[in-house]
């Protein structure tokens, strides 16, 4: 009987890393799938110039570029900057981000 039950529990086990599995695979496809629209979408809106300057700040700040991307398409969607967005129009705009980030100043006593 013992033996009956730790098969039970084995086959239990297996079928739970198996769903867990497929469901890591599903959702690296689903964002597989939304980086690639998201491309598509940067490839429109973007200069081939700008284009390379944000993927050189994307091997830099990951995070940062990430989020400025989605803005850029929702600015672009909204129709507030201008389509094919320049390299030095994407310039501007990290100049004014970078101006609103706060500066940190330690002072020793």
């Amino acid at each position: 009987m013992a033996d009956e039950e730790l098969e039970a529990i084995r086959r239990k086990k297996l079928s739970q890393y198996q769903q867990r599995a497929s469901d890591e695979q599903r959702q690296a496809q689903a964002e597989k799938e939304i980086d690639a629209q998201k491309e598509a979408l940067l490839r429109q809106i973007l200069s081939p110039e700008a284009r390379q300057r944000l993927t050189n700040l994307k091997m830099v700040k990951r995070d940062f570029t990430d989020q400025l991307e989605l803005q850029i398409i929702q600015l672009a969607q909204l129709g507030k900057i201008p389509i094919p967005l320049s390299d030095a129009q994407l310039k501007q705009i990290l100049i004014q981000l970078q101006s609103r980030k706060r500066d940190i100043k330690i002072t020793r006593i």
